[in-house]
């Protein structure tokens, strides 16, 4: 920075808090992806984590009905529409086994800034929360806004992913306030059973740790399993619990930006009041939309589950045919997270590949298929791959890949 006319040196133009932001990888790998194809390139992309299907028709026309009524051209509560709210409560206590009123509920610009909000509500300048690693690639970032320290807490594939409890104690100090539960999760799609959530519920309980439990995948999970919330199963936890939620992963609605946040009335009423002054209410129609979607047919979600399913089993079957490349079978999102390790420190293409963020450069200007790095959702030496695309797509861009390594 330079010295100004008075001598003294001048300010930075963007405040260091908003500059240490980290672009979104996920988006990122998505948007050069585009870029290329753009340009005639045959890339197929597994980076973008949404529904390749279209909204159900009854939402849409929902909306369309909902865009007419003058009603809707004005402002309404900051928390949500009162009919929307009751129809949250009613779908916590269908889906996540937990009894809410719908005070209880505050109505977001999508499941992100409800991950926002929760973070901003409970945490001061250096408090800590625990999360489990490989994570979303926003979480780390919302924490850091809200003026919080992230706290990485590992598990491999040797652990499905998924953490215990001493993992979890070892990481605890007195600074922990929160922990960051997802299940069914991004990017790995592994699903806590009821006895660990219950272990995990216990443990939080004993030791007064906030959990937010992100379910937005909670609806999009495979074999009859149930993704279980701690809420309902620790009862006691509803007190220290705050669930995000939304409408994006389960009905195909990632553009219509709907999401919520529930949990205590005194985390609910501070939530609402940050709302109020950072955006007020969520658009109207997407609001009308979202009801639509809760209370109507859910005959195309049941569709649309089935097609993921047959679309994870083939493509774990296709990536099991490349050498050194480890793919576990997901139980709920539509994610296979690959530990690639074994194709790591190795020479490709006349050089020494040592982590899966230059791994899937390699893959992406080799191959022409995008995968999103490791790094983005913790340690190196994995890769996501979204299987919400066709099966032809899903069939050719693997076969890519074992032509390249096999």
């Amino acid at each position: 920075m330079a010295p100004d006319r008075l001598g003294s040196v001048s300010k930075p133009r963007i405040s260091k808090r908003i500059a240490a932001i980290a672009e979104s990888a996920t988006l990122k790998v998505d948007a050069k992806a585009k870029a290329l194809q753009a340009e005639g390139k045959a890339v197929i992309s597994y980076a973008a984590g949404e529904p390749d299907f279209p909204t159900p028709h009854h939402i849409v026309e929902a909306a369309v009905v909902a865009a007419r009524d003058p009603k809707n051209h004005r402002y309404t509560p900051a928390v949500g529409l009162p009919e929307l709210r009751e129809a949250i409560a009613i779908k916590t206590k269908a889906d996540s086994g937990t009894e809410i009123a719908a005070s209880q509920v505050v109505v977001t610009n999508g499941g992100k800034q409800a991950v926002y909000q929760a973070f901003a509500v409970l945490l001061d300048p250096g408090d800590e929360v625990l999360l489990p690693s490989p994570y979303w690639t926003t979480y780390p970032e919302a924490i850091a806004l809200a003026g919080g320290k992230t706290v990485e807490v590992f598990a491999g594939s040797d652990q499905n992913y998924l953490v215990t409890v001493e993992q979890l104690e070892a990481a605890r100090t007195s600074k922990t306030k929160a922990l960051l539960l997802c299940s069914p999760s991004n990017p790995t799609g592994s699903v806590y059973s009821k006895e660990q959530i219950k272990a995990i519920g216990e443990w939080a309980l004993s030791n007064e740790i906030w959990v937010i439990s992100d379910e937005i995948y909670q609806n999009v999970i495979y074999d009859g399993k149930r993704a279980y919330s701690v809420t309902e199963v620790v009862p006691a936890m509803k007190d220290l619990t705050i669930m995000v939620n939304g409408v994006a992963k389960s009905y195909a609605m990632t553009g219509w930006r709907l999401g919520w946040m529930a949990g205590p009335q005194d985390a609910m009423k501070a939530a609402a009041n940050l709302q109020s002054h950072l955006s007020s209410n969520v658009n109207n129609i997407a609001q009308r939309a979202a009801l639509a979607a809760l209370t109507g047919p859910q005959d195309e979600i049941k569709a649309m589950v089935d097609a993921f399913d047959r679309r994870r089993h083939l493509a774990v079957s296709e990536l099991g045919k490349i050498s050194n490349w480890l793919a576990p079978m997901p139980e709920g999102a539509f994610y296979v997270y690959s530990d690639v390790t074994g194709l790591l420190g190795k020479s490709w293409g006349g050089k020494t590949i040592n982590t899966s963020l230059e791994l899937c450069d390699y893959i992406l200007d080799t191959a022409e298929v995008a995968l999103v790095p490791g790094e983005a959702f913790g340690p190196s030496g994995y890769v996501r791959m979204s299987y919400a695309l066709g099966d032809a797509q899903i069939t050719e861009g693997i076969q890519r890949l074992q032509k390249l390594f096999n």
